[in-house]
């Protein structure tokens, strides 16, 4: 089940923004195509590699970063050829071509990817370019910088070889001309009209990689960038610990740089659950905050090849190819009033 069309479906029978007994009649859709949470590895075993996690219901994905690995790929050619599958995906209406516009109608694009070493490259507010993963490589290996935004990251991307093309499809736009009727912009639970695919990925190496795509919160302000780009916020690797990354509203992912602070406390010996866990935690007892209105999730890889993921609210999942077995896992969360 597609990250957007479950949400619209649990729309239509009032979702809003609660997301207790409302939502309880997708629970049987979504067991059906995902298990329960798994256990963490034993870290005394040898590490099951190579290893792909992704956030949402994107197998697809993953088993195209599994098919580079097994090839000899390395983890940044998986997460990268792997984030290009829903970039493609016109269908998914968050990422790439496709992806819901701004208020304006503008499809802007965000995206971000950091190899082994500690390198990574960024593109903020990228338009009629699909492929802004692969623009983001090509910033971090073909430039002194880091990030290049708007009509910069355009320009760059025509120049390095990409092709220009128009990136609002019809059913984005028929969805764009509804939303203008009433012009609301308050977030409902696992929709909140914005979405993300982070991708981690270890290959037989032990070496780890990330991405992380999006086309951003749909209907946002002209020029809003939200944590998916950032380095540190939407993702962060560190090839002697691990590495995480987030979806959800970014706002508050940027508030306390959450991928960054899910490595920080893997160093800090919490496996890669627990260290989701607690980064979920330093949001929601933040003072006066909103939690309940929106949701934020994470997934981690530690060296070891553990795994975790953790989210506000019900129905978060991400999913994992490891061992030949390719599959959605429901994720723990922490709002279970």
């Amino acid at each position: 089940m597609k990250r957007r069309k479950f949400i619209k479906n649990a729309s239509l029978t009032g979702v809003g923004l609660a997301v207790g007994s409302a939502l309880s009649s997708c629970k049987n859709k979504v067991s059906e195509e995902s298990t329960s949470i798994p256990t963490i590895q034993n870290s005394n075993t040898k590490p099951i590699l190579p290893l792909v996690i992704a956030t949402w219901h994107v197998e697809a994905a993953t088993a195209k970063a599994m098919e580079v690995l097994e090839n000899g790929g390395s983890a940044l050619d998986a997460v990268e050829k792997g984030c290009r599958v829903e970039e493609a995906n016109e269908a998914g209406q968050s990422v790439g071509k496709g992806g819901l516009p701004d208020r304006e109608g503008n499809v802007t694009l965000d995206a971000c990817i950091m190899n082994k070493h500690g390198d990574c490259g960024a593109v903020v507010y990228l338009k009629d370019v699909k492929h802004a993963v692969s623009v983001a490589r090509k910033v971090m290996e073909d430039t002194p910088h880091v990030m290049l935004a708007g009509e910069g990251a355009k320009q760059f991307a025509l120049e390095s070889g990409f092709k220009e093309e128009d990136l609002l499809t019809e059913a984005s736009k028929k969805a764009w001309e509804k939303w203008k009727v009433e012009a609301k912009y308050k977030p409902i639970i696992n929709i909140e009209n914005h979405d993300t695919i982070g991708m981690l990925a270890v290959d037989k190496n032990g070496d780890i990689s990330g991405a992380c795509t999006t086309s951003g919160l749909a209907y946002k302000m002209n020029g809003r960038v939200g944590d998916s780009p950032i380095i540190g916020s939407g993702l962060f690797v560190d090839n002697e610990i691990g590495a995480a990354v987030a979806t959800g509203l970014g706002e508050e992912v940027v508030k306390t740089v959450g991928s960054f602070l899910v490595v920080e406390l893997m160093r800090q010996g919490k496996s890669p659950q627990e260290a989701c866990e607690e980064a979920i935690g330093r949001i929601v007892n933040k003072p006066n905050s909103d939690y309940k209105n929106f949701q934020v999730g994470y997934i981690a890889v530690n060296k070891k090849g553990e795994t975790g993921s953790y989210s506000i609210h019900q129905w978060f999942s991400m999913t994992k190819f490891q061992d030949g077995v390719n599959q959605q896992i429901q994720s723990d969360f922490y709002n279970k009033a």
